[in-house]
Parts: structure tokens; C-alpha cells; sequence
């Protein structure tokens, strides 16, 4: 216990496997440091690579579950019912270590299968355990967590829990940066007043958006003709493919960035004029927030569609446009070239869009989820 007279708080927060789990946790971090200096932030994430290349660069302490995600199928139980037990067991340590040093930790459940064993550690440990919603149609994991869970906060509005605390999305400030097209684009060393494409799968990438891309540029070369792109493949494809992809660029004389992973996605979101990609809560909100009009592709082997449904609050105004991933580049092609030229070649179209999101107003959740977090003793 401190010496100090107000009560000193560890927020550890779990969540990961992908991107989606962690950026809006950094997100909130980065609010509860601005309102309270001294609270202390802790997560837990998986054990993929990719969780361990998001939070190596940054000054937060983060350590890896054995945690699996649940699935129906034989191999999935199997991989899953091993990894429950350490994974509690691992997090009421890390509970008891922190307990040794603050008067109060709280557990900030992020969703997803880290989440489950974490909240599941913080009741064994008496801790108080906030679940943070981020998809529009809640998982398996989140449904668990919701049902003991001393305060819920959704980016969503979801049916049939009309008592979760609605917020707006959560995105991190340094992500929505208020700076220049010009300035921008010269990060990615690109030309400080050409319009500019985004192109990101997330953190993961998505391989059916890079090979999409490929072929509307070799299909469709006029339809890019005055603008740059920046392009995020993913991690899980070749350098091979990413040389033959800016080959593919540099041929059809479009002066293109093209990188496994972005580092400073605040500067990429605020070089864009136009947006393709998944639309998983994260980006969503990232979008908004930068009222960047957007053509999105839904993750196409998710069989409740949430990613759909995450972008709902942008589609009913007209500030994106959904497209049902046909996963075969020629079968994408056919059905959306259309649709990716007019967007190029009509900036009435996008200036409408737009404007849409403008009307949506900020995306604060973060502050405020950070604030009831301090609030709340």
C-alpha cells in the first residue's frame, strides 16, 4: 500500500489477438494518464507476434496469456481448454504482484478470448472488472464477461442490453491528428498536394484487398490518375508480393508507399482522401474520427457479420459504403471497379461524405470511459 493520501490505482488492461483488441485499450491508457498522472497501466495480451510488434515500441508494461480463442470444432476445444486454467492462473499472480504496491487494481476486460480468463482472475481476486464492448454484435467472450462484470461500456448499440453504457467510439488522439494533407503525406514521402488513398486490412492486413487493389490498378490505371496511395498489405504476405505490388504501382505510373505495417497511423489517416479496408470496430471509429470517407470490405468468414453492423452508424449517413468481400480478385473487380473509380474521379461524391461524418461529432469515448475509470472508486 502507498504512503500517499489519495488511493493509487492499477488499470490492467486485457485484450488482444488482434489490433482491434489493443489500440482502443491504448486509447484509453492514453486518457487516464492525462487526467491522472499517476495511475499505473498494465496489459495482457495473446501471445501472437502481433500483439508483442504493436506494444514493443511503446513505454507500457504488456505480458502474453497462454489464452485461445473458443471455437466448435474439435482442434479449437482442444487448443482452448489447456490454456483457460494457466491463463487465470497467470493473471491472479499478476493481480496479487500489483496488489503488493497500489491499494486498488482494477481490470479493464477489452473483449475477445485474453479478455474471458482475465475478468474471470479479477473476481477470483475481488477486483473490480469493466468490460469495454467494442463490436456491435457482442462474442461469445463478451457475453460471459458481461454477466458479473461491475460496469459495462459499449461502442455500440446492442439489443437486448439496453443497460450497457453507450459511448461514443473509441480512438486514440494521436491517431486523429490535426495536421496537414502536405505535412502528412511528406511523412510517407509522397507528393505534399496529390490526393491520397489509404489502404489498410488492419492490423492483420487483408490479402483479398491487396489483390483487389492489384487488379483495378491493372484494369483501371486512368481511374487512379492523379492520385498516391498508401498501402498497409499486412503481415502475413511475402516480400516477393509486396515488390510485385509496387511494381504493379510503379507501372501504371502511380507514385505509391507500400509497407507490411504503418507505424504513425495518425499521419496516414490525416495524408487520406479516400479510405479502403475491413471495418472492424477500431477502424471504424478511426475513420470517423478523421471523417474520412470510406469503402469497406467486412471480414467475409465472420458469420454474424459485426463488422457490418460496426459500421452501420457511417452507412446510414452516407459516409461509407459497404461491400460484401467476393474474396476472388475478379469477382471483387466485377462487382465493386465501378464503385472505386466513381469515388476517385467524383470529389463532389466524397466532399458529401465527408461532410456526413462531420455531423457525427467527436469520438470520445476513450475520455470517457477514462474518466469514469477514475471516477469510480
Amino acid at each position: 500500500m502507498t504512503d500517499g493520501t489519495a488511493p493509487s490505482s492499477v488499470y490492467l488492461f486485457a485484450g488482444g489477438g488482434t489490433g482491434g483488441h489493443i489500440y482502443p485499450a491504448l486509447a484509453i491508457i492514453e486518457q487516464l494518464r492525462a487526467i491522472d498522472p499517476s495511475a499505473h497501466c498494465e496489459l495482457l495480451v495473446s501471445d501472437r507476434p502481433n500483439d508483442r510488434a504493436i506494444l514493443e515500441p511503446l513505454d507500457i508494461p504488456f505480458a502474453p496469456l497462454p489464452a485461445k480463442p473458443f471455437g466448435s470444432r474439435p482442434k479449437a476445444i482442444l487448443r482452448f481448454i489447456p490454456s483457460w486454467g494457466p491463463s487465470v492462473r497467470q493473471t491472479r499472480e499478476t493481480i496479487r504482484q500489483l496488489k503488493q504496491s497500489h491499494d486498488r487494481v482494477v481490470v479493464v476486460a477489452m473483449g475477445g478470448f485474453v479478455a474471458a480468463p482475465a475478468a474471470r482472475a479479477g473476481h477470483c481476486e475481488k477486483c473490480r472488472v469493466v468490460l469495454i464492448n467494442l463490436d456491435a454484435v457482442p462474442g461469445k467472450a463478451n457475453e460471459l464477461i458481461a454477466r458479473k462484470a461491475h460496469a459495462i461500456y459499449s461502442a455500440c448499440d446492442i439489443a437486448g442490453h439496453p443497460a450497457w453504457t453507450r459511448v461514443p467510439p473509441i480512438v486514440r488522439a494521436s491517431t486523429i491528428k490535426h495536421i496537414e494533407h502536405p505535412e502528412a503525406r511528406a511523412r510517407f514521402d509522397l507528393d505534399p498536394n496529390t490526393n491520397t488513398l489509404l489502404i489498410t486490412g488492419g492490423s492483420t492486413g487483408a490479402q483479398s484487398l491487396n489483390r483487389f487493389l492489384a487488379a483495378f490498378v491493372r484494369a483501371h490505371p486512368d481511374a487512379l490518375q492523379g492520385w498516391q496511395i498508401i498501402h498497409q498489405t499486412g503481415k502475413q504476405i511475402a516480400d516477393t508480393e509486396i515488390d510485385d505490388l509496387r511494381t504493379i504501382y510503379r507501372d501504371a505510373g502511380i507514385n505509391a508507399w507500400v509497407e507490411h505495417y504503418i507505424d504513425d497511423m495518425g499521419a496516414a489517416y490525416a495524408a487520406a482522401d479516400l479510405g479502403i479496408g475491413r471495418c472492424g470496430a477500431g477502424t471504424v471509429a478511426e475513420c470517423w474520427g478523421a471523417q474520412l470517407p470510406s469503402m469497406f470490405f467486412p471480414y467475409p468468414y465472420h458469420k454474424d457479420e459485426h463488422q457490418l453492423h460496426n459500421a452501420k452508424p457511417l452507412l446510414r449517413i452516407e459516409g461509407a459504403i459497404a461491400c460484401t468481400d467476393q474474396v476472388d480478385p475478379a469477382s471483387n473487380l466485377r462487382a465493386y471497379a465501378d464503385i472505386l473509380a466513381d469515388l476517385l474521379t467524383n470529389p463532389q461524391r466524397r466532399d458529401r461524405m465527408r461532410s456526413a461524418l462531420e455531423s457525427l461529432g467527436e469520438p470520445d469515448g476513450a475520455f470517457r470511459i477514462a474518466q469514469a475509470l477514475v471516477n469510480t472508486q
